[in-house]
C-alpha cells in the first residue's frame, strides 16, 4: 500500500499533469483565435481605419456604441501585436477630435498593456514567442537585470518609434510590479498617441499643412526614436553578453 505522502505526490503528479494539458489546450486556442482575429478582423479594421472619413461617418452614426467600438479595436490591435496600431491613433484623432481621441486611445492602449501584462505572467515566455521571434526577445533580455531598468524601461517606452508593443509583452516577463508597468505603460504612451491624434485631428478639420507638418515631424522624431532605441538595446544587450 502507499503511504499518504507518496498519495499525495502522486495527486500532486496528476493536478500538474492536468493543468499542463489545460494550458495547452487554451495555448493552441489562442494561437488559432490570434490569426482567426488578424485575417478576418484585423485586416478589415486596418481597411476601416486607413479611411477616416468612412470611420468618422461610422462613429457619428453609432454614438456611444462607436466609441466603445473604437476602444474594442485599440485594445484588440494591442494584444494582437501583428495588428498595426498608427491607422487606429490617427483614425481616432480624426473622428474624435483631439482631445476626446487622445483620452479614448491612450484609456485603450493603456488597458491593452495591463491586459497583456497579465496574460504574460499568467502563461509565460510561451505566450510572447506567439507574436515575437526569440532574437528579439534576447536583445531585451539587459533589462531583466539592469539596476535601473524601470528608469530605462520608461525612456525608450516614452520615445515614438520604438517598437511598444514588444516592451509591453517583454515587460511581463521581468519581475517588474504591475503598478510601476502601469505608470509607464500609461505615462510613456502620450507623445506617440499625441501627435498621431493631433495629425489625424488637422485632416479632419481640413487644416492640411497642420497635418503634413506634424506627420513630419512625428516621423523625423520616430526615425530618431527607433535608432535611438536601436543604439541603447545593442549597446547594453553586448555589455549584458560580455559580463
Amino acid at each position: 500500500m502507499r503511504s499518504h505522502k507518496e498519495e499525495k505526490t502522486v495527486k500532486k503528479q496528476g493536478t500538474d499533469k492536468r493543468k499542463k494539458i489545460l494550458y495547452g489546450i487554451l495555448f493552441g486556442i489562442f494561437v488559432l483565435l490570434s490569426i482567426f482575429i488578424f485575417f478576418y478582423i484585423g485586416k478589415p479594421m486596418i481597411r476601416f481605419a486607413s479611411e477616416p472619413e468612412k470611420f468618422r461617418e461610422w462613429v457619428d452614426g453609432h454614438g456611444v456604441g462607436g466609441r466603445f467600438a473604437y476602444v474594442g479595436m485599440i485594445l484588440l490591435q494591442v494584444v494582437v501585436a501583428i495588428i498595426p496600431g498608427e491607422p487606429f491613433e490617427i483614425a481616432g484623432g480624426y473622428a474624435f477630435g483631439v482631445w476626446e481621441g487622445t483620452f479614448l486611445c491612450l484609456a485603450a492602449a493603456s488597458a491593452g498593456s495591463f491586459l497583456v501584462f497579465s496574460l504574460v505572467r499568467k502563461f509565460g515566455v510561451r505566450f510572447v514567442s506567439l507574436f515575437f521571434e526569440e532574437e528579439k526577445l534576447e536583445k531585451l533580455k539587459f533589462l531583466k537585470s539592469s539596476p535601473r531598468r524601470d528608469v530605462i524601461f520608461f525612456f525608450i517606452f516614452m520615445l515614438p518609434g520604438t517598437p511598444k508593443d514588444l516592451l509591453s509583452y517583454f515587460a511581463g516577463l521581468t519581475d517588474m510590479k504591475f503598478s510601476t508597468w502601469a505608470l509607464i505603460s500609461v505615462l510613456g504612451r502620450i507623445p506617440s498617441v499625441v501627435t498621431s491624434v493631433v495629425g489625424g485631428a488637422a485632416i479632419g478639420e481640413k487644416n492640411y499643412k497642420t497635418a503634413v507638418l506634424v506627420f513630419l515631424i512625428t516621423f523625423a522624431v520616430s526615425v530618431a526614436g527607433m535608432l535611438l532605441y536601436e543604439y541603447i538595446v545593442k549597446k547594453r544587450s553586448s555589455n549584458h553578453t560580455e559580463k
